[in-house]
């Protein structure tokens, strides 16, 4: 039977090894994932989240009607300047989780993410828990905002999850975080 040319392939880039989402410190392991989101007239659009795996925060995020690199880059420079200020590489190298999707594996992704100074890392395929903390905050954001929010185009449903956003990060006590709100944690590790 001859070998099939893909059994042989080995991933350009670096897997985990089950470890979990949670770091010890802020910057030191940021998440990112996309979903999904109904947005009335202008149909389906894609949400992209960059969250701080320590602290909880939804530091960047971008909704457009497009589910290309160009959205989840958008989201990570608005997390960067929301962190640091501004964009530019960063002061230390951490680590950028992602599934395997597409867009986290284009170039033009992948480029970005080294330009900055980070260091991406990929989960197993099929295993979304390992990037359990970005996947919980999406359904959460779900549940709790897009379906509840019949939104009537895309622009409604930026100001409502934005909304929801800054009530997540600066309003909502988290059990994981003994009951302080991520901006508060952000605080006390800093």
């Amino acid at each position: 039977m001859p070998t099939l040319p893909w059994t042989n392939f080995a991933p350009p880039f670096s897997r985990i090894e089950a470890v979990p989402s949670v770091a010890p410190a802020p910057n030191e392991r940021w998440s990112t994932d996309l979903a999904r989101v109904w947005a009335g007239k202008d149909g389906w659009a894609s949400l992209a989240l960059v969250i701080d795996c320590h602290t909880r925060e939804l530091l960047g995020w971008h909704l457009s009607r497009s589910g290309k690199a160009t959205t989840a880059s958008a989201a990570l420079e608005h997390a960067l300047i929301a962190r640091f200020g501004t964009l530019g590489k960063v002061d230390r190298e951490f680590l950028l989780r992602s599934d395997n999707g597409l867009v986290f594996t284009s170039r033009h992704f992948t480029a970005l993410v080294r330009s900055y100074g980070l260091k991406q890392e990929f989960i197993t395929p099929h295993c979304p828990q390992q990037n359990g903390m970005v996947e919980r905050v999406i359904r959460t954001l779900k549940e709790q905002c897009v379906h509840r929010y019949r939104s009537e185009s895309i622009q409604h449903a930026t100001r409502v999850i934005g909304d929801r956003i800054g009530f997540y990060n600066n309003s909502r006590p988290h059990q994981a975080l003994a009951m302080r709100t991520p901006a508060e944690a952000f605080k006390l590790a800093a």
